[in-house]
């Protein structure tokens, strides 16, 4: 129900006023019988903010629960796997001979 004030008439905005002050008196009434206040009216809620110290623990507690998923690392880092001598040598071979096939076939096409 969006009505611009623009379109409405006088008379309209006359009436649409008075409904309004018997809405509110009808309001008071009400309170007063069931012995409480008016009910205030309706305010955007407020934001609620966050301290700097509050997200200081979110985020702790979050990297202690990745650090639990991820199991803790030791403070040395893993060994590196070493190749051989000899297993260098056979793929370096190899690749010579990959690179050499390659090449007889390329000039065998020109």
């Amino acid at each position: 129900m969006s009505i611009q004030l623009s379109s409405l008439t006088s008379a309209q905005l006359r009436r649409a006023a008075g409904l309004k002050e018997k809405i509110d008196a009808l309001n008071k009434k009400l309170a007063s019988i069931l012995g409480g206040s008016a009910p205030a009216p309706a305010k955007a809620p407020k934001k609620r903010r966050m301290s700097a110290a509050g997200r200081a623990k979110i985020a702790a507690a979050q990297k202690a629960r990745w650090a639990k998923a991820k199991g803790v690392r030791s403070a040395k880092p893993a060994k590196k796997r070493k190749m051989s001598a000899a297993a260098k040598a056979r793929i370096s071979a190899a690749a010579k001979a990959r690179w050499a096939k390659a090449k007889a076939a390329g000039k065998k096409s020109l």
